[in-house]
C-alpha cells in the first residue's frame, strides 16, 4: 500500500510555470509507474504524464508534450511535474497516481483503472 501526498499547485498567469510534487509513503516506492491526471470541472480525468519504474520511459499527452516534464526521485519517494508555458486550458485539479509494476511498464496508466493508488489532488489555476 502507497500513501501519495501532491503540493504545489496555485495561480499562475498564461505562460507561467509551476512544479508539482508528490510524496508517497509506504513500501517499495520504486516497483510503482507514477503517474500525474488532471480533472477540469464538468470533464473526465485525463492522463497527463507516467513514468514507469520498470525501463525508466516517460509518456506525456499530446497536449503538454515539451511544456511538462515528468521526473522522479526513488530516494525521496517523490515525484514532480514541471510545468511550463502554461495555459488557461491546463486549469484543473492535478492528481497523483502510483501503479504497481511487476516485470513491464504500465505506463501510461489509465483512469479507470481500479488498482491505482491515488492522491487528494492539488488546484492549478491558469488566468489572465
Amino acid at each position: 500500500q502507497v500513501q501519495l501526498v501532491e503540493s504545489g499547485g496555485g495561480l499562475v498567469q498564461p505562460g507561467g510555470s509551476l512544479r508539482l510534487s508528490c510524496v508517497a509513503s509506504g513500501e517499495a516506492f520504486d516497483y510503482y509507474a507514477l503517474a500525474w491526471f488532471r480533472q477540469a470541472p464538468g470533464q473526465e480525468r485525463e492522463a497527463v504524464a507516467c513514468t514507469s519504474s520498470v525501463n525508466g520511459r516517460t509518456s506525456y499527452a499530446d497536449s503538454v508534450r515539451f511544456r511538462f516534464t515528468i521526473t522522479r526521485d526513488d530516494s525521496r519517494s517523490t515525484v514532480y511535474l514541471q510545468m511550463t508555458d502554461l495555459k488557461p486550458e491546463d486549469t484543473a485539479v492535478y492528481y497523483c497516481a502510483a501503479g504497481w509494476e511487476v516485470a513491464a511498464s504500465r505506463c501510461p496508466l489509465s483512469h479507470s483503472d481500479q488498482s491505482l493508488h491515488w492522491g487528494q489532488g492539488t488546484q492549478v489555476t491558469v488566468f489572465s
